[in-house]
């Protein structure tokens, strides 16, 4: 048996687990949205960071990686890391992963977390803000995995390496650098 996991956030430039196969790719029918609160990464529960999630979206598109990883303990192993790591995500959905090469699926049933906007399940759900109010959270949160806006950045860098652009992202990120550049702005170094 083996598992294919998709990644659309921190995954593309962090595993932390081991794999097999990488296959950079595309879902689709979603889109990649910064409505999920991070308290237990790049927040608090006090200031929520603001991370990455999937909202079906017609026509979306969302980029990034997908990892094979292979063996019954290996699989098992990498569950129980990801349920730990992704756990304030509280849907598991199976996707069908594309690559530039077809307009057929290269990898179905690829499995991805995602952070739905089900309060009652997921009580960290931020929802949609303005851009400017965004980028000001994630410019002056930190949590236990560093700075919000060096997670928005990673993952700008992430995605330009595997020749993917997300016009969202690169509008916050620059609306957070802003932010970061303003003086009468405090953040944490």
């Amino acid at each position: 048996m083996v598992l294919w996991i998709f990644g659309y956030g921190s995954l593309i430039w962090k595993a932390g687990f081991n794999y097999d196969e990488r296959v950079v790719g595309f879902i689709k029918g979603y889109r990649r949205v910064f409505h999920q609160g991070s308290t237990d990464h790049r927040g608090t529960p006090e200031n929520p960071g603001r991370t990455a999630t999937l909202e079906a979206h017609d026509g979306g598109i969302c980029w990034g990686a997908a990892y094979r990883v292979s063996g019954h303990d290996n699989e098992q192993l990498v569950l129980s890391y990801l349920d730990l790591r992704e756990k304030q995500y509280d849907r598991k959905v199976f996707v069908d992963l594309y690559t530039e090469s077809s307009s057929e699926p290269a990898i179905t049933d690829v499995l991805v977390y995602i952070a739905s906007p089900d309060k009652k399940k997921n009580p960290n759900y931020l929802g949609p803000a303005d851009m400017k109010d965004m980028a000001l959270q994630i410019a002056t949160c930190v949590g236990p995995s560093g700075p919000n806006y060096e997670y928005i950045f990673r993952l700008e860098e992430a995605l330009l390496e595997i020749g993917a652009l997300d016009d969202e992202l690169a509008k916050l990120s620059c609306e957070v650098r802003k932010t970061l550049q303003s003086e009468d702005t405090t953040y944490p170094l």
